[in-house]
């Protein structure tokens, strides 16, 4: 089923974490933090909505990092009922996708929840003070990709917030598949 998260939360802090990567290291906020912004993504392997931008994601990526944004990547679906989300799956994606952002698990989802994600792809962009700036789409692609030129909405936006501190005031949420939370 789709879900599509909540509005931005204009002005809410940036959360810490520490999460294993798919390169075998641990990475903090701090380490993948740009000094104009940085985007949180929580994405995961099996999603469609995810494959369907993957490589979007990846070509958005590069252009923000080279702007000084740093980007990073989080699934944290229960890999007990998706295995295919698991950490050597990670590895696998990152690698055939050529991912220039580390690509990391939270098998406790405790950082899932304390960014209030909803659905992979979530996307959360914030402002070089760490503050929300952008809770919207990658584009108008859904399900299926979305028309090869169509406007690069979160890319727009991180540049805008690189350059002025301040989001879009109009956004489109994202959707995608619900977090796959484990059973309390």
């Amino acid at each position: 089923m789709a879900v599509t998260p909540p509005v931005c939360d204009f002005g809410a802090p940036i959360r810490d974490f520490t999460l294993p990567g798919t390169d075998g290291r641990s990475h903090s906020l701090a380490e993948v933090s740009g000094p104009n912004g940085t985007l949180v993504m929580f994405i995961c392997n099996h999603c469609p909505y995810v494959q369907a931008v993957m490589d979007r994601i990846t070509r958005d990526a590069r252009d923000l990092q080279a702007a000084g944004i740093g980007v990073v990547a989080i699934s944290a679906n229960d890999v007990g009922d998706y295995p295919q989300d698991g950490p050597e799956q990670m590895a696998l994606e990152a690698e055939k996708h050529g991912f220039s952002f580390p690509y990391l698990y939270d098998e406790s989802q405790a950082v899932a929840r304390d960014y209030s994600a909803e659905c992979t792809p979530d996307f959360f962009g914030y402002n070089a003070a760490g503050e929300l700036q952008y809770r919207g789409r990658l584009d108008a692609s859904g399900r299926n990709p979305g028309p090869p030129d169509a406007k690069r909405e979160l890319y727009e936006a991180m540049m805008q917030i690189a350059e002025t501190g301040q989001g879009p005031r109009d956004q489109v949420p994202s959707m995608g598949c619900s977090i796959k939370w484990k059973a309390a």
